[in-house]
């Protein structure tokens, strides 16, 4: 088959074709639960679903390619091509995504030299292996070649960010170079001069917006005289970030902007149609003068929720979509007040299965607790260092690293850091805690009481800057740390060992001793059981935690990700595949304190309170 853009329409195999895609990225959904959302996009009437590629996530260290488990892009694209459904790729290299680092990796800027997102040479080469890796994926599967690939966007919202041709001419040559045939596409804003500042005369120009689509479409249209109008990124949501309000978008106002866009003869990727997760340390951020972390679920308020249940905007744009195409019958468990799970995955024949009620909740008391200094043996590995080494500089992409030094303070002080704290700062002196750094309030000082001992500060990564000019910038304690102006040396140093938990780690809390008490001091872990029945194994939860602050949970393993009491979630999806039928184990680190030592394992979220 081939896939073309004509001067009107896109053409498969020389027929008129609209893509009906929607967006599900691969990394921020389990593995076992791929096939189950692409179905759910089928039967929105979906006839393709789009994806990003996050090049961070799979060459976490220079030269080292993971495609494996979670990142296996190919079984991804071919359980796309087993629902019959095309499939829009978008590698990048800067993919944004309100993921960390915009899916840059960390290691391509430790040394301050590799330019970014520029006609750079050290750039241009690592993007070039990156490519190199992707091909053998992606050739293969394109359409032409039998596979489910019509489209690859080249670069991502380029217009926003500055204006290079000869780096997207190189850029799409290195596309082109490693077999990828199918058509190009860019993706900018239809404001200002970014569709002409993000493009190229030889790459399709696509829009990025999620109203107003008449006024946006015609915008596009004169910035590309010819060909089909595609909006790439049709916002039907926002993503969250943490201290703010949950985004939700009237799903009645975003149905009516579908429909325009849709009775203009535009083709669409709904973005997002099934957000997922942020799980373990991969949120990004925004820094437009004052620092956001993003919020670990990933939910968009998009049509299929972050359990992957259908909300009351994925039956709106079902219902616009089938003005337009065909889309197909709906199982029982899809319509409204049903369980939103597709009966071939639960057992069920008749397709009845109701959503499981909150009588399901199931209580997890973490009954061990140990202070983290008992298991720094199993989750660091110090080195030493004059000066506050970065995280980058110690090959930390993320997490948490704590930085030691010993002190003599017999009248105490007030401690310093000279430019800038990257993310948050818990400070403790002798194992007590003095006071806490944030970023985002451009804190840089604190007073220590009188000490002679140990200082500590445990510095946490809260996400790298996703978009903007700050993409790159290092993680940790920028600029010298001083007491009273005195400069501080002799640092002791250690990442934290948490994304994957080491086994060790969690064989010292199973053998702690069973503790009695209703609160929990940290920075400490805590460990809990619970056992679920065969029914109830593989159903998507969510993890409460009220009266806990600030932390880290993990589930038989799995690093669900970051909570803080600050909202707006106040719960941790939980996959229904991480679950299992009798025991299962629950760790939370929590780094400062909690007024209670039970979670909740629930089957309803609580995202926080909404605002349109």
């Amino acid at each position: 088959m081939r896939f073309a853009i004509g001067d009107t329409d896109f053409l498969l195999d020389g027929q008129p074709h609209r893509v009906l895609s929607g967006a599900i990225h691969y990394f921020r959904v389990h593995p076992d639960l791929w096939a189950d959302r692409i179905r759910k996009a089928k039967l929105m009437g979906l006839n393709t679903v789009e994806t990003y590629v996050a090049w961070n996530a799979h060459e976490a260290t220079p030269g080292t390619f993971d495609f494996s488990g979670g990142l296996d892009l190919g079984r991804f694209l071919d359980l796309v091509a087993a629902e019959g459904m095309h499939a829009i790729v978008r590698p990048g290299p800067y993919i944004c995504a309100e993921w960390t680092n915009g899916g840059l990796p960390f290691w391509l800027f430790t040394d301050g030299t590799v330019g970014i997102r520029r006609d750079e040479p050290q750039f241009l080469a690592a993007v070039g292996r990156y490519l190199d890796a992707l091909a053998p994926i992606l050739v293969p599967r394109q359409i032409d070649a039998g596979g489910p690939i019509v489209l690859v966007q080249v670069e991502n919202e380029y217009g926003a960010y500055g204006s290079d041709p000869v780096y997207l001419q190189k850029l799409e040559q290195m596309h082109r170079d490693v077999g990828l045939t199918v058509p190009f596409t860019s993706v900018d804003q239809p404001m200002d001069s970014m569709l002409e500042d993000g493009s190229l005369p030889s790459l399709h120009k696509t829009g990025s917006f999620g109203s107003r689509s008449s006024e946006r479409l015609a915008r596009l249209r004169q910035a590309q005289p010819t060909g089909p109008l595609m909006c790439s990124e049709f916002w039907d949501g926002w993503f969250d970030s943490w201290g703010e309000h949950h985004h939700t978008t009237p799903a009645a106002a975003s149905a009516e902007d579908l429909d325009v866009l849709l009775a203009a003869g535009g083709s669409v990727n709904i973005y997002m149609f099934h957000g997922g997760t942020n799980f373990g340390f991969t949120n990004g951020a925004n820094d437009k003068g004052v620092y956001r972390p993003i919020a670990t679920s990933y939910d968009y308020d998009a049509p299929l929720d972050e359990a992957g249940r259908p909300t009351e905007k994925f039956h709106a744009f079902r219902a616009v979509i089938a003005r337009y195409a065909p889309v197909p019958d709906l199982p029982a468990t899809m319509q409204p007040g049903g369980s939103g799970r597709l009966g071939s995955d639960v057992g069920v024949s008749d397709g009845q299965e109701a959503r499981p009620t909150p009588a399901a909740d199931v209580a997890v008391s973490l009954d061990r607790v140990l202070p983290l200094a008992e298991l720094l043996p199993a989750v660091t590995a110090w080195t030493t260092h004059e000066t506050p080494p970065t995280f980058d500089e110690l090959g930390a992409a993320s997490g948490f690293v704590l930085y030691r030094t010993e002190v003599d303070l017999p009248e105490g002080g007030v401690l310093t850091v000279d430019e800038e704290v990257r993310d948050r700062v818990l400070v403790r002196v002798d194992g007590r805690p003095v006071g806490v750094l944030e970023r985002e309030h451009h804190d840089r000082a604190v007073a220590l009481p009188p000490v002679t001992g140990l200082l500590e500060l445990l510095v946490e990564d809260q996400g790298r800057v996703d978009y903007g000019p700050r993409i790159g910038e290092p993680k940790g304690l920028i600029g010298a740390v001083r007491v009273d102006g005195v400069e501080l040396s002799r640092w002791t140093v250690s990442p934290l060992a948490l994304d994957p938990l080491p086994e060790g780690a969690v064989e010292v809390l199973r053998a702690a001793t069973t503790t009695a008490g209703e609160t929990l001091a940290g920075p400490a872990f805590g460990i809990g059981t619970f056992d679920l029945p065969v029914s109830g194994a593989t159903i998507d939860r969510y993890l409460a935690l009220d009266g806990f602050r600030k932390g880290v949970v993990w589930v038989n393993g799995f690093c669900l990700g970051r909570y803080w009491s600050r909202g707006p979630q106040k719960t941790l999806a939980v996959p229904g595949p991480v679950l299992r039928s009798g025991r299962n184990e629950v760790v939370v680190f929590e780094v400062h304190a909690a007024a209670a030592r039970t979670v909740c394992m629930c089957v309803e979220p609580e995202l926080g309170h909404t605002e349109a």
